[in-house]
């Protein structure tokens, strides 16, 4: 059986994120995520996962994996490794909050050097935040997700191409390449990061 290399980074950047930050409930979980595709995008071209990020009101979320986590259901290949936990004492808006706590440890070996950095960084970075100290960073102005917002409207998918800038490792026109070409292989090979 064909492991899917992306399957197993998205598993392993959660229970990293569980492991090393407080307070890891899907919101948050779903802003450490996009930090990681998208610092690993600017820096390299395409991102470290892949997974396609959507402009929610609460901020970028990547759809389809929350959409299989949301109710609190472990997906099938996750179990036994993860762990979602209803938060029974929530209140409105967040009643139906879920807390994502690792079983196990994370497999390190799956991400290069560079995504071990951004991950071992977002962590430092994030650790004591929850995901409203999380949103101050990602709904600044002129970002993927403000833009989005702005000239698409709510709940659209958010382009990696925003996030080039002057600070940007790779231009624009080599992101662009690489990006359709990490997708057209990712499709291709049928190794999406969700199901």
């Amino acid at each position: 059986m064909q492991v899917n290399i992306y399957r197993r980074k998205l598993l392993n950047a959660t229970l990293f994120f569980a492991k090393n930050t407080k307070r890891v409930n899907l919101s948050k979980l779903s802003k450490l995520l996009y930090f990681l595709d998208f610092i690993h995008f600017k820096q390299m071209g395409y991102p470290s996962i892949g997974l396609e990020y959507y402009a929610f009101d609460k901020g970028p979320v990547p759809r389809d994996f929350w959409a299989e986590i949301k109710d609190g259901n472990v997906p099938e290949d996750f179990k036994g490794e993860l762990a979602l936990m209803p938060k029974p004492d929530a209140l409105p808006p967040y009643d139906r909050e879920i807390e994502v706590r690792a079983i196990e440890k994370p497999d390190l070996s799956i991400f290069t050097p560079r995504e071990i950095r951004i991950l071992e960084d977002l962590a430092f970075i994030y650790k004591e935040a929850n995901a409203g100290d999380i949103s101050e960073v990602t709904h600044l102005p002129k970002q993927p997700w403000d833009i989005t917002r702005k000239t698409k409207g709510k709940n659209k998918p958010i382009d990696y191409l925003l996030s080039i800038d002057e600070k940007s490792e790779v231009n624009l026109d080599y992101a662009t390449d690489s990006l359709k070409e990490h997708f057209e292989i990712v499709r291709n090979l049928g190794i999406e990061p969700t199901k």
